[in-house]
């Protein structure tokens, strides 16, 4: 099953969800599609469309797919990279209404640069992305978290005494 999640940016992504009817229409994509599309109206035969998933719901389609779509928004990526998932990734683009800006590319840019996930920057060049992820293995995903904790309490010990 291959989950797309549009996340809740109140704008629409038509342009990711027509190239992946097209994917489905050519034969391209040959299983499940489940896509939770947010604000994006679109009527599809080959994909079940929910504009809305509880968190439970978000959780069992990001674990049951085998591919996860997403927009580049950071808490799916972070949510799919936690489960070491096999992402493709578009970023929503203000040239057509998508975005205020273009900020998602480059943060793209950089998850697919360390190996993370792989970036659709060329629509029309899917399904070459597609069959790429049939082989992809996302590098694991490190947190800084507690790296970054210890920082922040080493500054706050360090400057507790200028008091």
């Amino acid at each position: 099953m291959i989950f797309v999640t549009l996340g809740t940016q109140d704008k629409p992504f038509t342009r990711l969800l027509e190239t992946i009817e097209h994917a489905l229409c050519e034969g391209v994509i040959q299983e499940e599609v489940i896509v939770q599309s947010g604000y994006t109206a679109f009527t599809s035969k080959h994909m079940r469309l929910l504009t809305y998933c509880d968190q439970q719901q978000f959780q069992h389609y990001m674990e049951e797919a085998r591919i996860v779509i997403t927009h580049g928004g950071v808490g799916t990526i972070m949510t799919g990279l936690q489960m070491g998932k096999t992402m493709i990734a578009a970023a929503r683009l203000a040239q057509y209404h998508e975005h205020h800006n273009n900020h998602q590319t480059q943060l793209l840019e950089a998850f697919e640069k360390a190996g993370y996930l792989l970036y659709l920057k060329d629509f029309a060049t899917f399904q070459q992305v597609y069959e790429k992820a049939q082989v992809f293995h996302p590098c694991k995903f490190e947190s800084n978290q507690a790296h970054f904790l210890a920082m922040i309490d080493s500054f706050i010990q360090a400057n507790a005494s200028l008091k």
